[in-house]
């Protein structure tokens, strides 16, 4: 008997493309991936004879056959040392950073430095001017000169009431000569310009002390350099009246030598090593490598980032670098004993947890896992309780569930 397209027969055992691409998906879903090919179906539009589904389909089913008697292939957890440059971002300060600000009232005089001048520590950066500050030194000489002419009144005072005291005391030697009360009276005055000369002198001191501090606010007329550094803002003009509670005037920065600043993982704090030298490239100079020295650890991890703040050192003496780049570090990842590596495609997971497939006597055990530093491309660092040798499922899912029979 003929199977002709109008035939009761052929009719009755054509399908549809929609179950065809059912079938498709299914079966190709699940083989062709793991065999390197990408299923491909035919657009649902048309119906497909009998002779060119079962072409297609049984291929497919023996496939599908042949693919369920497949155990998963399984491959063995490796242990070995790890000592890898693990790529993490930094940032670059200045070692030293200041505000200028100025510390008494006045009229800025002139500006001797602008933004990006180099500057010695001690330069001048500024000056200003406080015409009262000259009338209060003034007014405080004048007292100090009027203290010390009071004081040589005082002591000329002492030196004759002192004389008279003596003369008194050499003429009651004579009985009936001079009263009593009468050296007693002298004896007081000499007491009181002594007194008077010791105020004398207090004030005198008192005076010259308001002429230092005088003189000492002065020399803050003059702003300098409290070290050496680069000028990165100026925020005044001459004639601009400033005052403590200014805004900042310059703003100096040291950059000969730089701090470079980088948060490390909580899983590769071990690595860290006072002294150690670390290299880093920066986006303004593709290609080329620089150093930093390790000198600094906060020893505390952050609770919200889980990494540790570290600084370096990095002597910047040509001035390439400038602050505020952003570098990426080359990290010295090493373990203090040997690493559990699997392949990447062996660690699986879900919204509970993070595991690979161990098999245990044949059947499948879920070992929970957390991942560590990407080793290769392949290949991927786990923490968890294995052992080097154990067994696990190369690609591992949640589709095997845990009892299923590995062999």
């Amino acid at each position: 008997m003929l199977l002709r397209p109008g035939n009761a027969l052929i009719r009755a055992a054509t399908v549809t493309e929609q179950s065809l691409l059912t079938a498709c998906r299914t079966v190709g879903q699940a083989i062709l991936p793991a065999a390197g090919f990408q299923p491909a179906c035919p657009a649902p539009t048309r119906r497909v004879p009998l002779h060119r589904f079962a072409s297609i389909a049984l291929p497919l089913l023996l496939a599908c056959a042949l693919f369920a008697q497949q155990p998963p292939e399984l491959v063995a957890v490796v242990a070995k040392p790890l000592d890898r440059k693990l790529p993490l971002p930094g940032e670059i300060s200045p070692y030293q950073d200041v505000e200028i600000h100025a510390k008494i009232a006045g009229f800025v005089e002139r500006v001797l430095v602008d933004r990006g001048s180099a500057v010695k520590k001690g330069e001048p950066l500024a000056t200003l001017d406080a015409p009262e500050l000259k009338t209060q030194r003034a007014e405080a000489q004048s007292k100090v000169q009027a203290m010390q002419a009071q004081r040589a009144e005082a002591e000329a005072r002492l030196v004759g009431e002192q004389g008279t005291y003596d003369h008194l005391k050499a003429a009651s030697a004579t009985p009936g000569v001079i009263a009593g009360i009468d050296l007693i009276v002298a004896e007081k005055r000499v007491d009181a310009a002594r007194a008077q000369v010791t105020a004398v002198e207090a004030g005198i001191n008192a005076a010259q002390s308001a002429v230092k501090v005088i003189e000492d606010m002065q020399q803050y007329l003059e702003l300098t350099a409290p070290f050496d550094g680069v000028i990165t803002e100026r925020g005044v003009s001459p004639g601009a009246l400033v005052g403590p509670n200014s805004k900042s005037l310059f703003r100096l920065e040291q950059n000969s030598r730089l701090r470079l600043v980088v948060a490390v993982p909580e899983p590769d704090v071990s690595g860290i090593a006072a002294g150690a030298h670390v290299t880093f490239t920066v986006p303004a100079y593709p290609g080329q490598q620089f150093t930093g020295t390790i000198a600094r650890v906060a020893h505390s991890v952050d609770v919200k980032t889980r990494s540790m703040p570290v600084e370096l050192d990095v002597d910047n003496a040509h001035r390439q670098l400038s602050p505020g780049m952003y570098p990426t570090v080359n990290w010295p990842v090493k373990r203090s004993r040997p690493t559990l590596i699997v392949p990447g495609s062996a660690v699986a997971g879900n919204t509970e947890r993070t595991f690979v497939i161990r098999a245990n006597n044949g059947v499948a055990e879920w070992v929970n896992v957390s991942k560590g530093v990407t080793v290769t491309p392949d290949t991927i660092e786990v923490f968890g309780p294995l052992q080097p040798g154990d067994m696990i499922v190369k690609r591992a899912t949640d589709e095997i569930r845990e009892g299923t029979k590995l062999k």
